[in-house]
């Protein structure tokens, strides 16, 4: 599915040199392919704010070629910027309530940096839930990861999450738990997925509010509906991650701890870099042990670049593929109908055989 270059967002320049097809607005408009259109809420703190764009919209624009995306970026105004990250969005990104008025197809929401003990109490929830209220009834589908997940199943149906006595971070091994639903169609029944988060949803907490659980592991829920099946897609890690992302963090970790922002040593992510880089990884902490803060070698992400595997791109590409499939049916004015008036909300496999 080509993306279209609608406005001067630098993503879609970047994308298109990295070899990703990226129509001009003129050669979209000439072509009788159907739009859909995708609002991106981006809550991700300004380290993470155009890497995280870049990841799902190529994640967007990696679905097959059976209609052309307008992804629409937007942010809150109650999220702490830096001058920088305000002149980007405020250059690039749209104002939610231009996209309420014109409508959207899908609304993708990302995680977001916390610092209360409560959700609600954060200066972006009043704000955030307005969005969400708004896509219960104006979009066919909302795709949550990490924070927005907790944040939505709070305000759906009072779920609060654990915080855990360490934070999970680090690539783990998942297994398919409902093989028949549409959104895992060619998904391998076992994948591997990134996670880094300090809080958790169990499972027995989404079965209670009626939610499926597709996708799990030892470490708890990656991925769950809402109870009809689609309306909300929920992912506790982070399908977007590029191969770098961990690494990108460990780096912000380790920086922060050199200058006395964070009190422990940062551990290395979990299960993710090769047993070279790992060895590198585990030297480097430790002369950071011995030696202390002042002589702190510098961070060595050239050296450990050739380490990082991505083993979860081609599965969170097939999801969102799938997803973005779902909604494109949805919002065919006849299928929309017939599902309307033909199709039990409860049993979202009846959207199975819909291709």
């Amino acid at each position: 599915m080509p993306l279209v270059a609608h406005n001067s967002l630098p993503t879609f320049n970047i994308l298109s040199r990295d070899g990703h097809v990226v129509l001009t607005l003129d050669r979209a408009e000439h072509q009788d392919i159907r739009e859909l259109h995708v609002g991106f809420l981006n809550m991700m703190p300004d380290a993470a704010l155009q890497a995280t764009e870049r990841q799902f919209i190529h994640l967007v624009g990696s679905s097959n070629p059976i209609a052309q995306f307008y992804v629409y970026p937007f942010s809150l105004p109650e999220l702490n910027r830096s001058a920088e990250a305000e002149a980007h969005i405020a250059k690039h990104y749209f104002r939610f309530e231009e996209l309420a008025e014109q409508g959207l197809d899908a609304l993708i929401i990302t995680g977001a940096n916390v610092v209360q003990p409560n959700l609600v109490d954060e200066p972006f929830w009043d704000p955030l839930i307005d969005v969400v209220q708004w896509a219960e009834t104006n979009v066919a589908s909302t795709f949550c990861s990490c924070l927005a997940t907790h944040a939505v199943l709070k305000h759906h149906y009072g779920i609060d999450r654990v915080h855990l006595p360490r934070k999970q971070w680090g690539v783990y091994s998942h297994r398919v738990t409902r093989r028949d639903h549409p959104l895992l169609r060619d998904v391998n029944t076992r994948f591997e997925a990134p996670h880094s988060r300090h809080n958790d949803v169990p499972r027995e907490r989404f079965e209670a509010a009626g939610c499926h659980v597709l996708a799990e592991s030892d470490i708890g829920v990656h991925i769950a509906t809402s109870p009809d099946g689609f309306r909300v897609i929920y992912f506790q890690g982070h399908p977007e991650y590029g191969a770098v992302s961990l690494l990108k963090e460990f780096k912000r970790e380790y920086n922060r701890y050199v200058a006395g922002e964070r009190l422990r040593l940062p551990r290395i992510p979990e299960n993710f870099l090769t047993p070279e880089g790992e060895e590198m990884a585990e030297v480097l902490i430790g002369e950071l042990s011995r030696d202390g803060k002042a002589h702190a070698p510098q961070f060595p992400e050239e050296s450990l670049l050739p380490y990082c595997d991505n083993t979860w791109g081609d599965t969170g590409k097939a999801i969102v593929n799938n997803w973005l499939g779902l909604v494109y049916q949805l919002t065919n004015l006849d299928r929309k109908k017939q599902f309307m008036e033909g199709v039990d909300p409860d049993d979202p496999l009846q959207l199975r055989d819909s291709s």
